[in-house]
């Protein structure tokens, strides 16, 4: 997996290509936590992710959870297999999806 960050003031966009699973996971927990601290929108560009397991889920609900708080998220170029897991995760009711 790799992940890009694209800063722009209050605003950021995570880049996510490849699987985030067990194994990847906690780098993108790693770089949520570095930009995350005053955040007012970020977002998920997931156009290039082809897997999310249960552990990639538990860092976007992370990540939801602490923008609930502070801001805005939303994920944007979701694949149809991926947003089939957000479907039977019940993902699809506390995620904004573009």
């Amino acid at each position: 997996m790799t992940i890009e960050k694209l800063l722009n003031g209050e605003s950021a966009t995570l880049v996510v290509v490849g699987r985030l699973d067990t194994q990847t996971a906690p780098e993108l927990e790693r770089e949520l936590d570095s930009v995350v601290s005053g955040l007012k929108d970020l977002t998920f560009d997931m156009a290039g992710l082809e897997y999310v397991s249960s552990a990639g889920l538990r860092v976007i609900l992370k990540a939801q959870k602490i923008m609930n708080n502070q801001g805005s998220m939303k994920l944007t170029g979701v694949n149809d297999s991926i947003m089939e897991v957000f479907d039977i995760t019940g993902f699809l009711d506390i995620l904004t999806i573009e």
